[in-house]
């Protein structure tokens, strides 16, 4: 009787354990992640993911230019062209000039569906147009890019900062720098936070898409906000 409650103790314990780990080895899953515009925004922060783990594929109209990016950041860096690491990512980090989202997203459409991505373009008149930046400017940022990105889980990612505040502080001493998000689907934004804390931040979700307009770039309280969350949710009322 003896020998059957010890082995029942420990055939519990070892359940209890495992239900206790599991959140834990959630936590630790590494995902590959697709970056699609290898620029200035889109290296820095993908090389964080580099370093934290993640199996990170850049991508451009011409991937030989990033051979010596990824040769850098070692053997999880890998180059492609767009579809290549659409393909490649559990989730996918987008940056690059706004004007280009609506070819991308009529390009790439059957390949994107679905798919988790941060989002942090940004529409700038001088380079992006006029028009494209008032329907930004008008309807939020986060909305239009899910327009132009129908089918995707977006989440606004990344969009308030210059690349070497990213570079520069990241994993600094607490308080982390806080980074705003915006997404109206739950698991695609919880893909996010864990993207973000693993590049060295802490995120802050403002909200649904149509939030995303308190962080962008023109009128946006949340724009280069370089602060703690506390900072962050200060300047936006939060």
């Amino acid at each position: 009787m003896h020998q059957l409650f010890t082995r029942r103790t420990l055939l519990a314990a070892s359940s209890a354990m495992a239900v206790a780990a599991a959140p834990r080895a959630l936590a630790q899953v590494k995902r590959s992640i697709g970056v699609i515009g290898a620029g200035n925004i889109g290296g820095a922060v993908g090389a964080l993911w580099v370093k934290s783990g993640h199996p990170v594929m850049f991508s451009s109209r011409n991937p030989d230019e990033l051979k010596d990016m990824v040769a850098e950041l070692g053997p999880l860096a890998h180059a492609g062209t767009v579809a290549q690491a659409i393909a490649f990512g559990d989730a996918l980090f987008i940056a690059v000039p706004y004007a280009a989202l609506p070819q991308i997203g009529t390009d790439y459409r059957a390949a994107l569906k679905g798919k988790v991505i941060l989002d942090a373009c940004n529409a700038v008149p001088t380079r992006d147009g006029d028009a494209i930046t008032k329907e930004a400017d008008e309807n939020g940022t986060g909305v239009t890019s899910q327009k132009y990105l129908a089918g995707t889980r977006l989440v606004r990612a990344f969009n308030t900062l210059g690349w070497n505040t990213f570079k520069t502080q990241s994993n600094r001493a607490d308080p982390k720098l806080a980074i705003p998000i915006a997404g109206d689907d739950a698991e695609a934004v919880r893909v996010a936070q864990a993207l973000v804390r693993d590049a060295g931040f802490e995120p802050v979700l403002v909200g649904g898409l149509d939030s995303a307009k308190k962080f962008q770039q023109r009128g946006g309280p949340g724009y280069g906000v370089a602060g703690s969350a506390a900072e962050l949710k200060q300047k936006l009322g939060m």
